[in-house]
């Protein structure tokens, strides 16, 4: 007697996911560069800590305040929470309304998910070219002590423009070609 049990029949066996089609150049290319994004994100965040930490052992151990702190803590802040955001773009976890895609019908929700790309797409090409002009106004002025160029702070938010532009034209393509997920991530 064996005590293997008969094989089950194909009508038991759970259904299978569809098979997820394999990503395309594009697709690997974006997740490439919200990776670098995130690592950089990443790397500014332990600088920022490292430089408080210097900041407060500046001040109260050696009784001499590092005044460059603040200045570079603010460039790092605006690198990290721009860069940060257009990683959340990449990756549909950024802030959204969802209540109205999440209780209609499929095709709607397509729609609405055009329509939200579309309309970060113009949101960050908006961001891209206004903050690049406010860059350029401002590169001739320096940040007080630490004598960079002012327009360096708006550097981030062109960036941040341009991924925006560029990640929302992804989620277009994969849409487009079908594959794109309209449900929500957090699902």
């Amino acid at each position: 007697m064996s005590s293997e049990s008969p094989p089950e029949s194909p009508e038991s066996l759970p259904e299978s996911p569809p098979p997820v089609p394999p990503k395309s150049l594009l697709d690997r290319g974006l997740d490439g560069l919200a990776w670098c994004c995130a690592v950089i994100t990443g790397v500014a965040l332990v600088v920022l800590t490292v430089i408080f930490g210097w900041l407060v052992f500046g001040r109260y151990v050696l009784n001499a305040t590092p005044t460059w702190v603040e200045q570079v803590s603010l460039l790092l802040v605006v690198l990290i929470t721009f860069l940060g955001a257009s990683v959340g773009i990449h990756q549909n976890t950024h802030l959204g309304v969802s209540f109205f895609r999440e209780v209609s019908p499929p095709a709607v929700r397509k729609t609405f998910a055009v329509v939200s790309h579309l309309i970060m797409a113009a949101f960050g090409a908006v961001m891209m070219v206004q903050s690049y002009k406010l860059a350029v106004f401002k590169w001739g002025s320096q940040i007080p002590l630490i004598h960079v160029p002012e327009g360096l702070r708006a550097v981030p938010i062109t960036i941040c423009g341009g991924l925006v532009l560029l990640f929302s034209i992804g989620h277009l393509v994969r849409l487009a070609r079908g594959i794109e997920d309209t449900a929500d991530p957090f699902e």
